[in-house]
């Protein structure tokens, strides 16, 4: 388990089998990765609360998860370019002995890419540890057209829907 202190919280990567099981859906990969996830973690923080993630790409119904190499993040993004796809992400959030999970959907536009572009954009290696190969904060911008629905869901962590959560359930 890799773990890095950020000032006022911690950053812990569990150590999960991200593989898809027979006949899940995209929403329940990303609902049931994001739980594993914070529950692998809260076991080791009793107290703590502890927020996981996970984000996929789903493109005319087929799920892109981070490419294994820079081939396939040529792949990926060839598939991407000049179209729309949804960037699902399931967030989960265990605390005082409650756990709760949702996912979020948004909808990402590419322009239409050259070769040239897309190669040029794998060559950086951004997005090599991304779903569907590229990072929307950074390099990645150059490639998207528009955005419908939370640009924070398609960075990794919707904020807005999980602040929403949280007081939902944790406000008395």
């Amino acid at each position: 388990m890799e773990h890095e202190s950020l000032g006022s919280f911690d950053v812990v990567v569990p150590d999960v089998d991200e593989s898809p099981k027979p006949g899940e859906t995209p929403e329940a990969l990303c609902l049931r990765l994001a739980e594993s996830k914070a529950r692998a973690v809260a076991g080791l923080n009793s107290g703590a609360l502890v927020i996981g993630a996970d984000t996929i790409v789903l493109n005319d119904g087929v799920t892109l998860g981070k490419p294994k190499d820079k081939a396939d993040a040529i792949r990926m993004l060839s598939l991407l370019q000049g179209g729309t796809h949804e960037v699902l992400t399931g967030f989960a959030v265990v605390w005082d002995g409650r756990a709760r999970s949702r996912v979020e959907k948004t909808a990402v536009r590419f322009r239409p890419l050259e070769t040239a572009d897309i190669q040029s954009y794998a060559d950086t290696g951004e997005g090599l540890d991304k779903a569907g190969a590229y990072a929307i904060q950074g390099k990645g911008s150059l490639l998207v057209s528009g955005v419908e629905g939370d640009y924070f869901n398609v960075v990794g962590l919707p904020l807005c829907s999980l602040v929403a959560m949280i007081i939902e359930e944790w406000s008395d």
